[in-house]
């Protein structure tokens, strides 16, 4: 059996029970990782202090107000989606406000460095979520670091094309959690290790995203990257999408049921293959962690680990720790 594929299958069928522990860099690197259920840890004898990231994706809140009433046409599937969920480890009743609450807990007793939300804080762009959220990390004081996914910004049905839409919701909606900084990429350096975030929640990366990738990487400084969906690794489904070969026109399944355009025929731009492969040819990254799938799953391509986090909707999140090895 490869080994990417025994990592794999050790992870996902055994993930209540099991913890893994194999190389996560290249031999230069010297960093390692180990993750027992939904707790990753990545070791370095470079870490010179403990870092602590909680990592928070698909919360799916879909509370509204009368605010959003114009909008119902638009929202109607997605507010119905997540009313009452079951809890990803214990199987009891939660909600998306309640598991949220439950991160802001958890966040505060344990110190974390960084609060990671990669994305699908929403089901739509209603304001009374977002003010909601906003609300809830300004009175935690969580540092904490947003990018976008593909719910946050889109009301189902809407004219427009997936870029036009999601710069428009992100300016008149979400702007409040970029915290100043820019919505499609920002980075924080938390004890000499780079926190990127970028939004591809259209599938794609833009050439000003590859560019600030590579910048990142040339500081020769440690690297995590987060991003909303997933990208592609070897043997998995299309939910892995970006970067990945089969994506386009004929694999889209969804484009009816979202009321969104249909991914293209001539499939992903070279800018996101570009990225693709530079990403996972990366010596400083130390792992990419993404949301999207709703499932927790680690894939390792190139020695580099990819986590995917359950979705925290059904009360999923990941507690990651950066400890000094030796």
């Amino acid at each position: 059996m490869k080994r990417r594929n025994f990592i794999q299958t050790a992870v996902t069928s055994g993930m209540a029970v099991a913890s893994q522990s194999q190389t996560a860099m290249s031999p230069e690197n010297k960093s390692r990782f180990s993750l027992d259920q939904n707790k990753v840890r990545i070791y370095s004898p470079d870490f010179t202090t403990t870092s602590k990231v909680l990592m928070v994706s698909d919360t799916h809140l879909w509370m509204d107000d009368k605010r959003g009433a114009p909008y119902t046409q638009y929202s109607g599937r997605m507010a119905k989606a997540y009313n009452q969920t079951t809890h990803f480890q214990t199987g009891h009743p939660t909600n998306p406000n309640e598991s949220f609450e439950k991160m802001i807990a958890i966040g505060k007793a344990s110190k974390v460095d960084l609060l990671a939300l990669p994305g699908d804080l929403f089901s739509f762009p209603s304001e009374a979520a977002i003010e909601w959220v906003t609300g809830q990390l300004t009175d935690s004081q969580l540092p904490f670091q947003y990018a976008a996914g593909n719910h946050d910004w889109h009301y189902e049905g809407m004219e427009g094309s997936l870029v036009d839409l999601r710069k428009q919701w992100t300016e008149n909606r979400l702007k409040p959690l970029y915290q100043g900084g820019h919505p499609l990429m920002t980075v924080k350096e938390i004890n000499g290790i780079r926190f990127v975030t970028l939004d591809n929640s259209i599938y794609e990366i833009l050439p000003e995203q590859l560019s600030f990738f590579r910048e990142q990487v040339k500081t020769a400084k440690p690297l995590v990257l987060f991003v909303h969906i997933p990208l592609y690794a070897p043997g998995r489904s299309m939910g892995f999408g970006c970067g990945n070969p089969k994506w386009g026109w004929e694999t889209d399944r969804n484009f009816d049921l979202e009321r969104r355009p249909r991914w293209p025929k001539t499939g992903h731009t070279t800018t996101t293959m570009d990225f693709h492969k530079e990403v996972f040819a990366a010596k400083n990254l130390l792992g990419i962690f993404a949301g999207h799938t709703h499932k927790q799953s680690l894939d390792v391509v190139n020695d580099i680990p990819q986590f995917v986090t359950a979705a925290n909707a059904m009360g999923g999140f990941l507690e990651i720790e950066f400890l000094r090895e030796g």
